[in-house]
C-alpha cells in the first residue's frame, strides 16, 4: 500500500476554506504531481513523513530557540474540518498560512542536517537496514523541503497538505 503526504504551494486568496473544494483541488494537484513537483510548487513524502518530523524534533536538543518552528514543515498549520456533507473518503487536509511557511523556510534554511542526524539518526535507521541509504533518503527529503518551502515563502504562498492512502 502506498501512502503519501502531499504538499502544494498556493496563493492564499486562491484557497477556499471548504474541505470538499480543497479536496478536489488537491486531487487535481496530485494527478499533476510530477509536473508540479518539477515546477517546484509541490512536494511529497512517502510513508516516512512522521520520521522526517522526528528528525526535525531533534532541533529542540540543538537549539532551545528553535521555538517549535521545527514542527511547521510536516505538521504545521491548521486542519481543514470536514463539512457535514463532505465525502468521508476525502483525505485529511491542512493549511499552513504564509507567515508559517516563512517560519518553516527559515527553520529549514538554518538547521544543519548533519547535526540533526547526529542527534536523531540512530533512531531513524530501522533494525537490519544500512545507515547510508536511509541517511541519504532523509537528506533528499530535507533538501527538497528546504527548497520547496523557500520558494513558497519567497512567493508569499500558503502550503496545503493532503494525506493520500
Amino acid at each position: 500500500m502506498s501512502i503519501h503526504m502531499h504538499m502544494r504551494a498556493v496563493a492564499e486568496p486562491e484557497i477556499r476554506d471548504d474541505h470538499t473544494w480543497l479536496a478536489a483541488f488537491m486531487r487535481t494537484a496530485w494527478e499533476n504531481h510530477p509536473a508540479e513537483y518539477a515546477a517546484g510548487i509541490a512536494a511529497s513524502i512517502d510513508k516516512v513523513w512522521g520520521a522526517v518530523n522526528d528528525l526535525y524534533a531533534a532541533a529542540e536538543t540543538l537549539d532551545a530557540d528553535a521555538a517549535k518552528s521545527w514542527e511547521l514543515p510536516i505538521y504545521g498549520g491548521r486542519p481543514v474540518a470536514h463539512s457535514a456533507d463532505a465525502d468521508p473518503s476525502d483525505p485529511p487536509l491542512g493549511i499552513l498560512d504564509p507567515p508559517g511557511v516563512s517560519q518553516a523556510a527559515d527553520f529549514l534554511a538554518s538547521v544543519s542536517f548533519d547535526e540533526l542526524w547526529n542527534v536523531a539518526g540512530a533512531q531513524l535507521v530501522w533494525s537490519g537496514w544500512d545507515e547510508a541509504p536511509v541517511r541519504q533518503e532523509f537528506l533528499d527529503h530535507h533538501r527538497h523541503l528546504r527548497d520547496f518551502y523557500g520558494r513558497a515563502a519567497t512567493a508569499g504562498h500558503a502550503v496545503v497538505r493532503a494525506v493520500w492512502a
